[in-house]
């Protein structure tokens, strides 16, 4: 019952979304994944996925057509033990905010981890770390100022979960069942953060959607509304998640 409910209220959200332009209905989890960072892999790279886990962004058939190395860095050795078979070359189990790499890499890709890290500065230092001269970082997050951020941030660990796999049982396939704390998490900060690590700003795409309120259509009206109102007063750092390249400076 409650599965036909959420998925009644999701068809008529998105019918309602249909009349706001494009960009404003991008999902940026999906964007990064299908159109930022595979335009980003080149032949022979050596390709850092930082907090990939179980989950790494680049597939076992793009390493092979491309002759990537891939190398996997996360807090957790039991989740980078379930990542598809050859896919990582090297498995790292490390802190992403103690971590520091060999400077090797030609891009480094960080998806939906930087939400998950208590010391985003820390975060910063490792990933800046881990990239050569004239390598490309990749970054996709949400920010600190989503709503669902701030809800993240307000309901017990697990009440979060129990709500969340009931309405959305495919949110516990990727990072979103894992405690999140948005420690400079919001544009402005990392745009800061990533100068004073030596990597200047190529890309910036920043999105406005979020799948969260979608279930229940009193709620994602009220959303969009507060997303229209904020993007007024707080301008990039009102955006609900962003994707970020970087290049580390010669």
């Amino acid at each position: 019952m409650l599965r036909g409910f959420v998925r009644t209220n999701v068809a008529l959200s998105e019918c309602l979304d249909r009349v706001l332009p494009l960009r404003l209905r991008a999902d940026g989890n999906h964007t990064f994944a299908a159109e930022i960072a595979p335009a980003l892999l080149t032949a022979n790279a050596l390709v850092y996925d930082l907090g990939g886990g179980a989950r790494p962004l680049v597939s076992l058939a793009q390493k092979r057509r491309l002759g990537l190395v891939v190398v996997g860095v996360d807090l957790d050795a039991e989740e980078l033990s379930k990542a598809p078979g050859e896919v990582y070359d090297e498995q790292i189990e490390a802190d992403l905010t103690l971590f520091r790499g060999k400077g090797d890499a030609d891009l480094v890709i960080c998806q939906a981890t930087l939400e998950h890290v208590r010391d985003g500065e820390g975060a910063f230092r490792g990933i800046s770390s881990c990239v050569k001269p004239g390598g490309v970082v990749a970054i996709f997050s949400p920010s600190r100022n989503a709503v669902f951020a701030r809800l993240n941030r307000i309901l017990p660990e697990r009440v979060k979960q129990r709500l969340l796999f009931a309405i959305y049982p495919d949110k516990g396939k990727g990072h979103d069942g894992f405690p999140a704390f948005y420690d400079k998490c919001l544009p402005s900060e990392v745009e800061r953060i990533a100068a004073q690590n030596g990597l200047e700003l190529v890309q910036r795409r920043l999105f406005w959607r979020s799948s969260y309120f979608y279930s229940f259509v009193p709620a994602f009206l009220a959303w969009r509304i507060w997303l229209g109102v904020a993007a007024l007063f707080f301008g990039k750092d009102a955006a609900e998640t962003y994707a970020y390249v970087f290049r580390r400076k010669q």
